[in-house]
């Protein structure tokens, strides 16, 4: 399917996928209005640690180990995409440090992943995820897009119909909202998606290091508020604090720095998606005119400008891609008999 520039488009989900996605469409010349109901910031790409960390990703999270190569080229598109937006670029690399019976572990690892053993992974970079989004928003803003603080209810080619009862005229729909996608009303293939809910702690920084720190369960983020994280509570899509689900994150920080004062700590929660393989959905659905970009894991921020890419070639009729069939959105889908 081709689309002519121009043509208007609804972008559902304003957390990192959604808005790369919403800004690459509004360039190329696309009619953009963003669908989110929810305050700016206030999802979880905006509790995210900001994280683009391929070989972090690939050793601590074995649904990630299969994908290296493809959260390298993800991360290889971040200079450009962040000196354009005016974002640092936090090159400091992800210093580990724990007990030399976990390093033991972590080095095997790094040996199975073609990698040496090193003590700092210079090649993972981060963002500040907040500043991020309100950049993100004002370049939507500038390439002439609209935000609606409203969800996306039904759509159809012609007929976006909104959660106050509005309508609208769209000719297609990129469904990019995480969590909210998961019922398959809008798109059938989203009904493969689980949640998983997360919990970060922001506290005062002891120390003035630069660098990522990991360590056995979990990382230490520096920044005005260290972000120490994060819990992976699988099958959980609520957004309350839970001082138990985090028992386990406090331990292990303090394990790395006893100083941290983290009964003084904020508790930040979101819910991310996944896919059975850990990839994004993003293609065209069955559903006439949605296009799927959804599902990214912990690595929203990481394939940002990799999707938003992506689903602008599907939208143009042009090549999405050698990752394309890794993400495809219908690769899930019982082959037919």
């Amino acid at each position: 399917m081709k689309t002519v520039s121009g043509a208007r488009i609804a972008v559902a989900g304003a957390g990192a996928l959604g808005l790369a996605t919403a800004l690459r469409l509004a360039r190329m010349g696309f009619a953009v209005t963003v669908f989110e109901p929810a305050a700016p910031g206030d999802n979880a790409s905006g509790v995210a640690a900001g994280m683009l960390a391929p070989v972090s990703e690939a050793l601590f999270d074995p649904l990630s180990s299969a994908h290296l190569a493809l959260m390298r080229r993800a991360r290889d598109l971040w200079p450009d995409f962040a000196e354009d937006l005016g974002v640092e670029l936090a090159r400091t690399g992800v210093r580990l440090e724990g007990a030399e019976t976990w390093r033991a572990r972590i080095a095997e690892r790094l040996t199975t992943l073609g990698l040496p053993d090193q003590e700092t992974i210079s090649e993972d970079w981060r963002i500040e995820a907040r500043p991020a989004l309100a950049r993100l928003r004002d370049a939507i803003l500038a390439a002439g897009g609209r935000f609606e603080a409203v969800a996306v209810e039904a759509f159809a080619p012609g007929e976006l119909r909104r959660a106050d009862g509005g309508a609208e005229v769209f000719d297609i729909l990129v469904l990019a909202t995480g969590p909210g996608a998961r019922d398959g009303r809008l798109a059938p293939e989203t009904a493969i998606l689980a949640p998983i809910k997360g919990q970060i702690l922001r506290a005062t920084p002891v120390d003035e290091a630069v660098e990522v720190v990991r360590g056995e369960g979990v990382y230490l983020a520096p920044g005005e508020r260290v972000a120490i994280g994060a819990t992976m509570e699988v099958g959980r899509d609520d957004l309350s604090p839970d001082a138990s689900a985090t028992q386990g994150l406090r331990a292990a920080a303090w394990a790395l720095r006893p100083a941290l004062d983290l009964d003084a700590a904020q508790v930040e929660v979101g819910v991310r998606v996944t896919t059975p393989d850990g990839l994004p959905l993003v293609g065209w659905s069955r559903s006439p005119g949605v296009i799927l970009a959804v599902g990214a894991r912990r690595n929203g921020w990481l394939l940002a400008p990799l999707v938003a890419n992506m689903v602008a070639a599907y939208v143009t009729g042009d090549n999405p891609g050698p990752d394309a069939v890794a993400m495809d959105a219908r690769r899930f889908e019982e082959p037919e008999t």
